[in-house]
């Protein structure tokens, strides 16, 4: 009923439903372990239940469930637009849709259950990292094959972003999942000591490099444009930017090893490559918020642009924060404390999921055939964006506070040599920053719940719609 005659709207649609889906359960699990730190009382005694096994729910759920679903549907959407082709595969399309689908689902199942490799974004088990390289695979060969078909000579800037991200990803899944098994849930890592480590944070750092900002970058060079009615401010620099992440961001992951057992000089390299990537991470900014000139007058009333742009600005705070808590002098401050947590969030949140969200109100009209940015309620999209934009504002200023209160606290000594607090008592300072923080992730969860009801309501729109239009036929 809604598919389109020249492409397949039918998967981008699946996935972008469960993007919301997947939002609402990963920030869910978010809100309930944001809880336990401020009332440790909520850990029951239920070992599935406890902050350690919630902990990798919550990261995955938000980052390959939500993040994941969002990256698929709106690349699968672009590509088929700016390729002017069909998806490669109808069938590999389904597939990929599905086996994801079930990846998250194993993952729901045996993390709580604690079947963890324990590698940080990476705790999946040796048979579900088998089925999502599979999984993997058959996205690569839908996503490239349709690049091969297209009518188009050009390939648009934000399709490079997508194949950067799936070949990078593909790469630091498969070696840094390397393991040996032990039994059907159980593995060891081939790599020991400090090179476990040192391949982890290479993973680590570039699935964030990678996963959550050269593939929401290809969100951004589509949907900025396309949402302002603008041309892309600067197609030269968008290429620039481009080849620089890519060349620059693969270094960076030795500075979440600083004062290790690491060598010293690859600290060090670690550290400068994270300074040298401010450049291209904000020029990618740049370009996207220059988009707007001429245009700013649509921010007042286009809460979808608000969204994007606002997804613009918290990137480039993440990108300017991200190389200086690299410094190994500030990094003796932070590390450790909830600064980490307030910097991780002002990307994961202001970001990867507000540019996500942008994406979403923008298509789903699109695919149950309605016009663009023609959801139920625009209304309601505009309180969606103010409950995200002031929840993810007191979400990181609560952790920016408690992470150098913290660090103060920890390295503050008496004239004799002694500590001046107890751990005890940095915990205890930091109590009223975890309260705001779970009013800010509640904000956030809240608006999610809001977006839900709203697609919710535009696709019974539609369906009405179309059942009308077959009745008069």
């Amino acid at each position: 009923m809604y598919e389109h005659p020249e492409y397949n709207y039918k998967v981008v649609r699946q996935f972008s439903i469960m993007t919301v889906v997947w939002g609402i359960v990963g920030m869910l699990v978010g809100i309930i372990i944001a809880a336990q730190l401020a009332w440790p009382e909520l850990n029951p005694g239920l070992p599935w239940f406890h902050f350690g096994r919630l902990r990798p729910l919550h990261t995955n759920a938000v980052i390959f469930a939500f993040g994941g679903c969002s990256l698929m549907a709106t690349s699968f959407y672009i590509v088929q637009r700016t390729c002017q082709v069909r998806l490669f595969s109808d069938g590999l399309a389904a597939f990929v849709f599905w086996g994801w689908q079930l990846v998250i689902v194993l993952a729901v199942i045996t993390l709580p259950l604690g079947m963890t490799s324990s590698k940080e974004y990476a705790e999946l088990e040796w048979p579900i990292d088998i089925l999502l390289t599979v999984v993997w695979v058959a996205y690569g060969i839908v996503f490239f094959g349709t690049v091969a078909r297209r009518k188009t000579q050009h390939i648009y800037v934000a399709n490079w972003f997508f194949s950067a991200f799936i070949i990078a990803v593909a790469i630091l899944h498969v070696f840094n999942s390397l393991a040996i098994p032990v039994t059907l849930t159980k593995s060891y890592s081939i790599y020991s000591g400090t090179v476990d480590a040192m391949v982890q944070w290479w993973y680590g750092h570039n699935a964030v490099g990678f996963f959550l900002t050269a593939g929401f970058l290809g969100i951004m060079y589509y949907f900025v444009p396309k949402q302002a009615n603008r041309p892309l401010y600067s197609y030269r620099l968008s290429v620039v930017h481009f080849w620089s992440l890519i060349a620059i961001y693969v270094w960076a992951g030795p500075h979440h090893l600083h004062y290790s057992t690491l060598p010293d000089w690859i600290q060090s390299v670690g550290m400068v490559m994270s300074l040298v990537l401010l450049a291209p991470s904000w020029g990618g900014m740049i370009n996207g918020i220059m988009t707007l000139a001429g245009a700013w007058d649509k921010l007042r009333t286009d809460p979808i642009l608000k969204f994007l742009v606002v997804s613009l600005s918290f990137y480039g705070m993440a990108t300017f924060e991200g190389p200086m808590l690299a410094i190994k002098s500030v990094n003796a401050l932070s590390h450790f404390t909830d600064w980490t947590i307030g910097h991780v969030h002002s990307g994961a949140l202001g970001w990867v999921a507000m540019v996500s969200i942008g994406a979403m109100y923008h298509m789903i009209p699109i695919l149950f055939g309605r016009k663009q940015g023609e959801m139920y309620s625009k209304k309601l999209i505009d309180v969606h964006f103010w409950l995200s934009t002031v929840g993810t504002v007191l979400y990181i200023a609560s952790m920016w506070v408690n992470g150098l209160m913290q660090g103060l606290m920890w390295r503050a000594v008496n004239t004799d040599g002694t500590l001046t607090y107890s751990f005890a008592e940095s915990v205890e300072a930091s109590y009223p920053g975890y309260v705001v923080r779970l009013i800010g992730g509640a904000m956030f969860f809240s608006g999610m719940l809001i977006m839900a009801y709203n697609v919710w309501k535009t696709a019974q729109l539609s369906s009405q719609s179309a059942a009308g239009e077959e009745v008069s036929a």
